[in-house]
């Protein structure tokens, strides 16, 4: 025999039209609940921590050497576009007045736009934000990023420019102008 439920007045409208209830749906406790919740924050936190710690420890020493440009094609004062540690990778290689040279990932560690050399002022803009970062450490100067450019070691053989490893985050790691940094 099929049982026909009953309405109590004081159950809420659609419990009137939609009459079914689930078998178990009084059975969990405050407890039960709290220590689900208790896990999948548990569970979570963890994946979090997994991902920052696998990201981190992918982004330094990674890339096999790689030819850039001739020397020769990079005038002091100017910059060189290139990629690496892939081809998906942009990089920017700087020649400094002076003579040295320092190489960058070209994505803004912002919002991930591509940054430029700007030789009047020799540091790197992100047009998007209006981000800075200096030239020749990759710390930021001013605008919206915290962190400094991903770094890239370069060095020249028999004339010619090769990156040789993506070292992860150059510079301080310092904004310039905090307390204790470096210009």
């Amino acid at each position: 025999a099929r049982q026909v439920p009953t309405f109590d007045p004081q159950d809420p409208v659609w419990r009137q039209d939609f009459p079914i209830t689930a078998a178990g749906e009084d059975e969990v406790t405050r407890r039960e609940f709290v220590r689900f919740l208790v896990v999948a924050s548990g569970g979570f936190a963890a994946g979090n921590v997994g991902v920052a710690l696998w990201s981190s420890l992918r982004s330094i020493n990674e890339g096999e050497p790689r030819e850039i440009v001739a020397l020769a094609d990079v005038p002091e004062g100017t910059a060189h576009l290139f990629s690496y540690p892939t081809d998906a990778d942009p990089a920017i290689l700087v020649h400094l007045p002076g003579g040295e040279l320092r190489a960058f990932s070209q994505k803004c560690t912002h919002l991930g736009c591509v940054v430029y050399y700007q030789p009047g002022t020799h540091d790197m803009e992100c047009p998007c934000h209006e981000g800075h970062f200096d030239a020749e450490s990759g710390d930021v100067i001013s605008g919206p990023p915290q962190r400094p450019l991903g770094r890239i070691d370069v060095e020249v053989r028999e004339g010619v420019v090769w990156a040789i490893a993506n070292l992860g985050e150059g510079g301080s790691g310092r904004r310039r102008g905090d307390a204790g940094a470096t210009s």
